[in-house]
């Protein structure tokens, strides 16, 4: 697959110069013998949308974020059930902050790398245990007491850490991961809650997530349980070589 981006001054288009740059890109893919070309647009940017869909490009995802207003936010007894639910079953929620050092931090890779085969439109190898921990732990805004990790034993079994943006003081799900054998017993929506106590500890005036329209479990925890609304987002679209 080869991704592009083709931007044309809003000024300059109609005279021809976004199909000049795209005739160019796709004598030039056909060249390197790329298989499919990948763009990302808006989904409110109908004119780019036309344009591509008259090269031949199909939508093949819908991303968006997910806000959830801290103001307006309820614990429901239905919903925090499934904190007590998992651990009745043997199921222990810990923050990393409690099980600092370098071994934890391994097992938490582990439960990563397992999970993230399973992210709708994942492909390729997971970055090694130091690459990971500069872009997972060490993010700004994110700290142990924000990463919140599911217990069978000594196991990790999921994960949902919370990132801080400094400017709007608001929380955003980072990641979310639950190892496949455990799923189905609403563990992630416990965690969910427990990042959300969090963001409701420090007063952030809202949470915020990211959501595909391919990751219907994600979708059903976040927008019909949680209450979380979709703010417009981008369409992947691809064209077959």
């Amino acid at each position: 697959s080869l991704w592009h981006t083709l931007v044309v001054h809003p000024d300059a288009r109609g005279n021809g110069a976004g199909g000049a740059l795209y005739a160019a890109l796709l004598e030039w893919a056909r060249e390197v013998r790329a298989s499919r070309l990948v763009e990302y647009m808006k989904e409110t940017d109908e004119r780019s949308l036309t344009f591509a869909r008259r090269r031949g490009y199909v939508q093949e995802r819908h991303t968006f974020e997910s806000v959830l207003d801290m103001a307006a936010f309820e614990f429901d007894v239905r919903l925090t059930a499934s904190i007590d639910d998992a651990e009745r079953s043997g199921i222990r929620f810990v923050t990393l902050s409690e099980e600092p050092g370098e071994d934890n931090e391994r097992k938490l890779h582990e439960l990563y790398r397992i999970t993230h085969r399973d992210i709708p439109g994942y492909a390729g190898d997971y970055p090694w245990f130091e690459e990971w921990k500069k872009w997972s732990l060490e993010l700004p805004g994110v700290r142990p007491e924000w990463i919140h990790i599911a217990k069978d034993g000594e196991r990790y079994v999921g994960v949902v850490t919370m990132q801080r943006n400094e400017q709007t003081q608001a929380m955003y799900h980072e990641y979310t991961g639950v190892l496949p054998e455990y799923r189905g017993r609403r563990i992630a929506l416990a965690l969910k809650l427990l990042g959300i106590r969090s963001a409701l500890a420090i007063g952030a005036p809202y949470v915020k997530t990211h959501n595909d329209s391919m990751n219907g479990p994600m979708l059903r925890i976040n927008r019909d349980l949680l209450g979380f609304r979709a703010e417009p987002g981008a369409y992947k679209m691809v064209r077959e070589l």
